[in-house]
């Protein structure tokens, strides 16, 4: 396995909304920037922001934080003005959390302006 930060690439169709999204309402540090994109900062790991005119998100999940505590997370974002995804037929609660048949595992999905969907989960 090489060594090394990870870093996960996520694409934009406006490079300036998404800095807006990934450093202030997700609160992701700019780590550093180029002419090509961004580079934030996310526990354990780096996010590679690159603006592409004609992006068009897919409907699977693109990145996601396992958090400690995923109600208190899910409420932070929600007052940071995230919006959560609830899917037909999924049985989220009132917030978009599902959680598994087991008890076990939590998840819950939201977009960024691009329709990017990320995911917290708890395990």
């Amino acid at each position: 396995m090489p060594a090394g930060v990870p870093v996960i690439f996520v694409n934009v169709s406006d490079r300036e909304r998404g800095l807006a999204y990934y450093g202030g309402t997700l609160g992701l540090r700019v780590k550093s920037s180029d002419p090509f994109g961004d580079f934030l900062e996310t526990e354990g790991a780096l996010v590679r922001l690159t603006a592409l005119p004609d992006f068009k998100a897919h409907a699977y999940p693109v990145l996601g934080w396992n958090v400690g505590d995923i109600r208190e997370t899910v409420r932070a974002l929600r007052e940071a003005g995230v919006t959560f995804t609830i899917y037909d037929g999924m049985g989220q609660d009132e917030t978009g959390i599902w959680t598994s048949p087991d008890g076990a595992a939590k998840v819950a999905w939201f977009a960024d302006p691009d329709g990017n969907v990320l995911s917290l989960s708890q395990a």
